[in-house]
């Protein structure tokens, strides 16, 4: 296979899976690893892909860069809801208590399957600042729902700012569900809105536990406002083992990685 060849496949697979490794797409085209860094190089240097720490990502994940969640919600829907079976799992195991649904997606997905499958025995009580997140659990039985006000972000229909900050800081749910834009070794998690991320940094201090929900498209992505470090998270949720410096700073920090 001729380099341009490789080169637009691998710009196809990160066009339709946001990210690609370096030791992935080695073994995928039978080359040295020497070879996919030149093959990527060269469509860096075209505009067409980033370079990240062990492979690289679609150039429209800027630090900036966000979608709405309507956009969202289609993309990689397979694993969020995997990783959603997973969260309400835990939830079955050990929780008769207070819960906290972040806004995103895969936290949408969990509260789908809150709202219409098998739920914890038990009081639960739900408390989220996402009006998706609300909607789909407003009525559902035998889940209570508290929603937390705001001005509302409608590119990703989220309460934000002091009121809602300071309503969370007033909070001690058991535990936390939280989403996150990217997840790297040096940055911690993050996020490309302030406000959004001053939220998140309420719902870290808050929650007694915190459970990450993050599909594998979110690793070494590094947007432009942290919210949390590593150390801060204790369980995290996804579809892939995290692998080179993210795993051994997850392993560092002491976060339990479970894949789904």
């Amino acid at each position: 296979m001729y380099a341009t060849e490789r080169q637009q496949q691998i710009e196809q697979l990160i066009a339709t899976d946001g990210r690609v490794a370096v030791l992935d797409l080695a073994d995928r085209f039978g080359v040295t690893t020497e070879t996919v860094r030149r093959d990527l190089a060269a469509l860096e240097r075209v505009g067409l892909v980033r370079r990240v720490h062990g492979g690289a990502v679609h150039r429209a994940r800027a630090s900036t860069a966000e979608v709405s969640v309507a956009e969202r919600s289609g993309q990689r829907s397979g694993a969020k809801q995997v990783i959603a079976r997973a969260a309400v799992e835990l939830l079955g195991a050990e929780l008769d208590g207070a819960v906290y649904l972040d806004a995103g997606t895969t936290t949408g997905a969990i509260a789908q399957l809150l709202a219409t499958g098998p739920h914890p025995a038990g009081d639960l009580e739900v408390v989220t600042h996402s009006m998706s997140v609300a909607h789909i659990l407003a009525g559902a039985p035998a889940v209570g729902l508290t929603a937390i006000g705001g001005r509302v972000r409608g590119l990703t229909a989220a309460a934000v700012g002091a009121q809602t900050v300071e309503a969370i800081s007033r909070l001690r749910p058991d535990i936390a569900f939280l989403g996150t834009n990217g997840l790297s070794a040096a940055f911690g998690l993050s996020t490309p809105d302030p406000d959004e991320a001053a939220v998140k940094r309420a719902i870290v201090a808050s929650a007694r536990r915190i459970v990450v929900v993050a599909d594998g498209d979110k690793f070494d992505a590094e947007l432009l406002v942290s919210f949390a470090s590593l150390s801060e998270v204790d369980v995290l949720l996804t579809d892939i083992a995290p692998a080179g410096t993210l795993s051994g700073a997850l392993r560092d920090a002491d976060v339990e990685v479970q894949v789904a």
